[in-house]
């Protein structure tokens, strides 16, 4: 990622948003960080549109229009989640960068309060906030990093499910990985890690960060403490497309970091997991496993 040198400013945070065909919940995103932040935080907002069709320009120029420290920036094609924030944080103006999805909610003082446990926590290079469901339950968004085990336990155990893989604890806590939904850091930091990979089009792309990061000695937290609302899988295509794209990220993930041994394995495990959900489609005529897995399966054929 290329530094992009800005003049000195005043600003402390730049937080950056990118929107994609979320026009009403990337406003109530904003309005619920209009409303939250405290005076004396000087800060930005910058948005970033990955080409929207439906009224997310215009709704967002006219929010432009009406607060000096929002920024709209148009792109002419979707560029993804890691192009998009990279492209976002070449423009930022803070020493701290916080990346927000278009579909999360402030809760009272959130982005102050992560702020500050960042400033107080010397050992932190990276914090994310404690995600929230819509109902105020807890949604899960901290982990370990994937390995084989992980990966295996997420698969066939319902690792989800039982916290094996990803949970939300109670406590603020040191981490592997915190959801790029929600994901404080500094600006020259992110910077000297190259940013977000941009091979990496939806999803993986913070557990690579956040992996390139502990591997050079930097530490993510989960701090409890900030909390969020996520709505979550706003700008997704229905359920098929995060499979494909979970699919995709680890098969890029293990190429990139891990050994041939480990990639065979991996694969292993995803053809074995497909070829379940098949059998288990075929049985019960269920035409989205079908469908689903029958693309997983030429992912990985195309990988090999």
């Amino acid at each position: 990622m290329a530094t992009h040198k800005q003049p000195k400013s005043n600003i402390e945070l730049s937080i950056i948003i990118l929107s994609y065909n979320t026009a009403d919940l990337t406003k109530l995103t904003i309005e619920s960080i209009f409303q939250s932040i405290p005076s004396y935080l000087k800060y930005e907002i910058i948005v970033f549109d990955n080409n929207s069709t439906d009224a997310s320009v215009p709704t967002l120029k006219k929010l432009e229009n009406n607060h000096s420290n929002l920024t709209l920036i148009e792109s002419k094609e979707n560029r993804g989640f890691s192009k998009g924030n990279n492209k976002a944080a070449l423009h930022a103006k803070g020493e701290y960068l916080l990346f927000l999805n278009s579909d999360i909610i402030v809760i009272d003082n959130a982005i102050d309060t992560l702020l500050r446990y960042y400033k107080q926590n010397k050992d932190a290079q990276f914090v994310g906030g404690k995600l929230l469901n819509n109902n105020n339950t807890p949604q899960s968004s901290t982990g370990p990093f994937y390995s084989l085990p992980v990966i295996f336990g997420a698969l066939f155990l319902k690792g989800d499910y039982w916290g094996l893989t990803r949970r939300s604890p109670h406590n603020s806590m040191k981490t592997d990985w915190v959801s790029g939904a929600c994901l404080l850091t500094k600006k020259d930091l992110f910077e000297k890690l190259g940013g977000f990979d941009e091979a990496l089009f939806m999803y993986m792309e913070e557990i690579d960060l956040l992996y390139r990061a502990k591997l050079q000695g930097f530490h993510t937290y989960f701090c409890a403490d900030a909390k969020f609302i996520h709505l979550g899988s706003a700008s997704s295509q229905g359920k098929t497309y995060p499979i494909l794209q979970v699919y995709k990220g680890f098969l890029y993930f293990y190429h990139k970091h891990h050994s041939v041994q480990a990639i065979s394995l991996l694969k292993g495990m995803l053809q074995l997991k497909a070829e379940m959900s098949i059998w288990i489609g075929k049985l019960t005529q269920n035409r989205y496993l079908l469908d689903t897995y029958e693309k997983a399966k030429s992912i990985l054929t195309m990988a090999r």
